[in-house]
């Protein structure tokens, strides 16, 4: 049975380069484009892993983390954060608002898909 990852970009060209990417990787994908439509999504198709920016417009990527993080039902699924910005600073933003790792785009997949692995067990 293939993993579910949601991938929560605003942004159509990442979004599609990166669906089509994991889908020839066997990966299931379901997208969203804004942080609250991630949340819904969560919630509506529980994916095994969640690829969040942090950038997005109606709800932003470390407030929509934080949200799912405080939640009982979404708690356990992992989120790994994605921005272009690579400063440790947002680094540590991101794991503080719960993240449970980070990656900077645009993204190396063999990197990406090895912290993906690590946390798909």
């Amino acid at each position: 049975m293939s993993k579910k990852i949601l991938i929560v970009e605003d942004n159509e060209m990442n979004r599609d380069m990166l669906s089509r990417r994991l889908t020839r990787k066997g990966y299931e994908i379901v997208m969203a484009e804004d942080g609250a439509a991630g949340l819904e999504m969560m919630s509506s198709e529980s994916p095994d892993l969640v690829l969040m920016d942090m950038g997005l417009p109606v709800m932003d990527g470390w407030t929509a983390t934080a949200n799912a993080k405080a939640d009982e039902n979404l708690k356990q699924i992992p989120i790994i954060a994605l921005t272009a910005h690579a400063l440790e600073a947002d680094r540590i933003r991101a794991l503080e608002a719960g993240a449970d790792d980070f990656d900077t785009k645009p993204v190396n997949l063999s990197g990406l898909l090895e912290k993906m692995e690590a946390l798909l067990v």
